[in-house]
């Protein structure tokens, strides 16, 4: 991998990774109603697992679906089937210092088993994986990953101290109230690309 391929891929990775999508999304949320220690799995399961899923997608898992259309249609209405479901519990959140303690933040294995039904993480893997590995090499792919996993975390931590800090505005139980259903409202809108893609 050239010097001017590999500036790319952090600029691309930067960027993707620090734009809203569903994981900063609900990171953010997380960060309000839990706080950041508690959200800490949850940031790791994204950083790690959309690694991994980089891995397996430049090693060839991108074959299968290339070779099984009908998998990116089961792909798409799993995605959205949970990013519905996931809206619907962020609208619903306990706040951390509530009377009501039910809520909890996502785990790290929900975290990473997500990014196998996130359309950005997807969108991510994918270009990542085929802009800038050209030549397709184990290298480069694991160049690819490791630069993600560098990147990935720092930024999506970003949003729960975001989230976190906004937690401070969020004292009124109504404030927070408006705060969750947004942020729903949002992750919804994310799925915008998917089912009307350009």
């Amino acid at each position: 991998m050239t010097y001017d391929i590999l500036l790319a891929l952090i600029t691309f990775a930067f960027v993707s990774s620090i734009t809203p999508g569903p994981n900063n999304l609900m990171l953010m949320a997380s960060g309000a109603n839990f706080g950041f220690r508690r959200t800490i799995p949850h940031m790791l399961g994204i950083g790690l697992g959309f690694t991994f899923m980089v891995l397996l997608v430049g090693a060839g898992l991108v074959q299968v679906f290339d070779r099984y259309p009908l998998s990116y249609t089961i792909l798409k209405v799993a995605s959205v089937a949970y990013l519905l479901y996931l809206a619907w519990k962020i609208a619903h959140a306990a706040p951390a210092r509530g009377q009501d303690l039910s809520g909890t933040p996502m785990t790290f294995l929900q975290a990473a088993a997500f990014q196998w039904v996130n359309p950005k993480a997807w969108a991510m893997a994918l270009t990542a994986t085929t802009a800038y590995t050209p030549d397709q090499t184990l290298n480069a792919i694991v160049v690819v990953a490791l630069v993600f996993g560098a990147i990935n975390l720092p930024s999506v931590s970003t949003w729960t101290l975001l989230g976190q800090q906004m937690a401070r505005i969020l004292t009124n139980p109504r404030r927070l109230l408006v705060f969750n259903w947004t942020m729903a409202a949002l992750l919804v809108a994310s799925l915008y690309p998917v089912l009307w893609p350009t």
